[in-house]
């Protein structure tokens, strides 16, 4: 019989490169995946900078781990993460991590949880390095997560101001969708969408429709403008690319 539990996850939060104002979206997200049965932060919570964190920790029943810094220059916080990353991954009772940060340094981090077998899945800002989101299994846009432009939390340079989420044309999405069909292709081209989704996962970590301004693959498609589409058995949509306007013709004037 299938074990059909929810995978049990580990979120472990950097605060010094999270925002407080996504962590609800964050952990909303967080339960599509799985059951976040560890939570914890790391950061220094004794001043009034990580103090947006400390208002919601409790709420969310995050687990602080208070790190001062004793040393200008070095992060405490990231490497007590580190430690206890790799202490939950020795337990053997987690089936996943969540690394909530923007910071290219838990790159390496992110790949050693993979080698073990764990699915890891990164959470950061459209700045966080390439290589930390291609170290994970899926990395996720934290600006993804919410539908109305957030404030900046306050301290911040410009004060409270609406910052505007911006999404990128499905168009720019075509290359992916394109290299993702490789060697899927069958004698007219033609693509099975579900196995597509599948390839990009492992092409592009951080490919997620929502980027741009779609809700699942198949809108991306029919939006970017680059292919064809059509349903086919049980209502499967299958895709192929568009071929040149002139291509078309000739193939047409060949069947008359």
């Amino acid at each position: 019989m299938p074990d059909s539990r929810p995978y049990s996850l580990a979120v472990l939060i950097d605060a010094d490169n999270s925002s407080a104002r996504y962590a609800r979206a964050i952990f909303d997200e967080i339960a599509k995946l799985g059951e976040a049965n560890v939570r914890r932060i790391y950061g220094d919570f004794s001043g009034e900078r990580l103090k947006a964190w400390r208002d919601i920790m409790q709420i969310l029943a995050i687990v602080p781990a208070q790190q001062f810094n004793y040393t200008t220059g070095k992060n405490a916080a990231d490497i007590t993460l580190v430690i206890e990353a790799m202490d939950l991954m020795y337990r053997g009772h987690l089936d996943g991590f969540c690394l909530v940060s923007s910071d290219s340094d838990f790159t390496r981090l992110a790949s050693r949880l993979r080698e073990e077998g764990a699915v890891v899945y990164g959470f950061g800002e459209k700045k966080t390095p390439e290589a930390f989101r291609n170290a994970c299994s899926r990395f996720i846009y934290i600006e993804n997560l919410v539908e109305t432009p957030a404030e900046t939390a306050e301290g911040e340079a410009g004060g409270a101001r609406r910052a505007a989420i911006r999404k990128e044309s499905p168009s720019q999405a075509v290359p992916i969708i394109t290299k993702a069909m490789e060697e899927l292709e069958d004698a007219d081209g033609w693509v099975q969408l579900g196995t597509i989704g599948s390839r990009i996962a492992g092409i592009a970590p951080d490919f997620d429709p929502r980027t741009y301004g779609c809700p699942n693959l198949s809108t991306v498609a029919e939006k970017s403008g680059g292919f064809e589409i059509r349903k086919g058995p049980g209502n499967a949509v299958h895709i192929r690319r568009k071929q040149p306007a002139r291509k078309r013709a000739a193939a047409a004037t060949k069947k008359k």
